[in-house]
């Protein structure tokens, strides 16, 4: 998507399968319509989904959206935020609210993003990264024979 271009929402909205490939590719013409490539380093990409910043008084108080003393967290950190005092949460979130579950969503998808970018930076294919995980994790975990 290039800079100034209108996003048909309910296009991409519709888009119900994309590759990893695909957001990928979409990641890195965003990042270049912004002239951003010159950030996404793999360590920056890394801070970015995982870093911690204390307030200390000097930066602008508005970045901090707990307040004043309070630490602002990376993505993952928003992420977790959302289940911080909630205990146990059901599978599918039945008690909880339409908009509550946008907002995982939302989070949940930064998360992803970064991943993919963090990735794509390191020349690493994250699709066949995984799913040679999981073939590994298969031999080193083996299903427990059944009992009798």
């Amino acid at each position: 998507m290039g800079e100034g271009e209108v996003v048909n929402l309910e296009e991409e909205q519709g888009v119900m399968d994309i590759s990893l490939k695909d957001l990928s590719r979409k990641l890195e013409e965003f990042a270049k319509a912004r002239d951003w490539e010159k950030f996404h380093s793999p360590r920056n990409l890394l801070l970015a989904m995982n870093h911690t910043n204390a307030y200390t008084g000097r930066a602008n108080p508005a970045n901090y959206a707990a307040g004043p003393g309070i630490l602002k967290v990376g993505e993952v950190g928003e992420l977790s935020e959302i289940f911080q005092w909630k205990g146990e949460v059901d599978k599918g979130l039945p008690n909880w609210e339409d908009a509550d579950k946008e907002h995982l969503g939302e989070e949940l998808s930064d998360v992803l993003l970064y991943l993919i970018r963090l990735a794509d930076i390191c020349g690493i294919d994250l699709g066949d990264a995984a799913a040679k995980k999981i073939v590994k994790n298969a031999i080193k975990y083996p299903p427990k024979a059944l009992l009798k």
